[in-house]
């Protein structure tokens, strides 16, 4: 299928499961070392609340952070690509590389992988560019 609002929907639900993993990747890190900074769920594990995050909570926290400042950005520009009718040949490109790159920088935020971080972030702007201007193109 080559219809923008399918690869949309498609980048949608995997960068909502990429998200969830994080999330995941941060529980299994405080549950499996009995680590929790929040009063409250250290309680709840019996244990006294910790001074830091693990070291693999923040790394997964900072990724995150960064996924709130660009995912949101990538659903509205989607919203508008599809609903201006934008270029269909350049959709799937442009959500799917989208996508793939902001799973490649949290894996290299969680791996402390420099400069393929940068080089995937710059990978997913360089995508919402390209569809900024497809927005723009064809308001035009």
């Amino acid at each position: 299928m080559d219809e923008p609002v399918y690869w949309y929907a498609v980048a949608t639900v995997l960068l909502f499961v990429k998200m969830w993993a994080t999330g995941l990747y941060q529980g299994f890190h405080r549950i499996t070392k009995k680590t929790f900074k929040t009063p409250e769920d250290a309680r709840m594990a019996g244990t006294e609340p910790a001074q830091e995050e693990l070291p693999q909570v923040q790394q997964a926290s900072k990724a995150w952070s960064n996924d709130l400042e660009n995912i949101p950005i990538f659903l509205g520009l989607g919203v508008a690509y599809v609903l201006v009718g934008a270029s269909s040949g350049l959709a799937v490109w442009l959500f799917m590389i989208f996508t793939a790159a902001r799973y490649c920088h949290t894996l290299c935020y969680l791996a402390k992988l420099q400069p393929w971080r940068t080089v995937s972030y710059g990978v997913g702007l360089l995508c919402m560019i390209v569809m900024s201007i497809q927005i723009v193109l064809a308001l035009s």
